[in-house]
């Protein structure tokens, strides 16, 4: 199998490269290399590789900035996926795209499953709500993966970190740092995105939406505890609320996705969260 991993250089790309090519022949390709937006670009570079499957992590996924530019957010999130759909159907290959636990306002207040009526807050969730409308609607062998709160060893390319190294810094500056308590989602290692992606399609999964996260749910404070007792860091860690940080942005206070059609094809193998978390930060920085 030949696989093309587009924005092979970010946090979740990485990994995808990593887990794959340990099986597969994988081409890796980048902003410089295709423009997703550009249908001429996306149809000459994947006719020229001719993949029997694309990972699309392209996204303009930096929320505050979408806010203020959403006219790049939807050629990257909405017309992007709509190109890549169009000419998978023309030249034949699967396509995964990655999407976001975004879709949803929080209201329901326990776990979405892939059915549940999307409803985004902002500029980055209403784009990518788009892309994923357009990317069913014109690909043949289409499938969304829905991610939440992910972290991994490459530092994500647009905030030039992710949750933990956040912490990490936030530790070593500051006299105590504050984490919300009141925003719900569950944190998912890409590593493992990138295995049970494998494992989906190695194992035929029929085309359509999949959530893909870790088991579990946790708020933003109980995720940066883990952090802080793992690594052991000192610096004193509150609790506090949205209301007390306010943002330009709205965001769901609840976003945890449940797996259900990746555990109806059993097809599930994320591990909880915590033993994820766990796993990584003693790999990373204290192995």
């Amino acid at each position: 199998m030949k696989v093309a991993v587009i924005g092979s250089n970010g946090q979740l790309g990485a990994d995808l490269v990593e887990v794959f090519a340990a099986r597969h022949e994988v081409v890796q390709l980048t902003h410089h290399d295709m423009d997703v937006a550009r249908a001429e670009s996306v149809r000459e570079v994947l006719g020229r590789i001719r993949p029997d499957v694309v990972l699309n992590t392209a996204a303009a996924h930096h929320v505050p900035k979408c806010e203020e530019d959403p006219i790049h957010a939807y050629l990257v999130n909405g017309i992007g996926p709509l190109n890549l759909a169009r000419i998978s159907s023309q030249q034949g290959f699967r396509l995964v795209h990655y999407s976001t636990d975004y879709m949803f306002d929080g209201s329901k207040r326990k776990p979405y499953i892939e059915t549940d009526s999307v409803k985004p807050l902002n500029v980055y969730g209403a784009t990518k709500s788009i892309g994923e409308t357009y990317l069913l609607n014109y690909s043949e062998y289409g499938y969304v993966i829905r991610i939440s709160g992910i972290y991994g060893k490459v530092p994500c390319r647009a905030k030039g970190g992710n949750f933990v190294t956040t912490m990490i810094k936030l530790a070593a500056e500051k006299p105590e740092v504050k984490v919300v308590t009141d925003e719900i989602l569950t944190p998912t290692g890409t590593i493992e995105i990138a295995k049970n992606t494998l494992f989906m399609l190695e194992n035929d999964a029929s085309p359509g939406i999949y959530h893909m996260t870790a088991q579990g749910e946790s708020s933003w404070f109980e995720f940066a505890s883990v952090i802080f007792s793992v690594l052991n860091l000192k610096t004193p860690l509150l609790g506090t609320t949205v209301a007390t940080m306010p943002s330009p942005v709205k965001r769901p206070f609840y976003s945890v996705l449940e797996n259900k059609n990746l555990k109806n094809q059993g097809l599930d193998r994320m591990p909880h969260w915590r033993d994820s978390i766990e796993n990584y930060l003693w790999e990373k920085y204290l192995g």
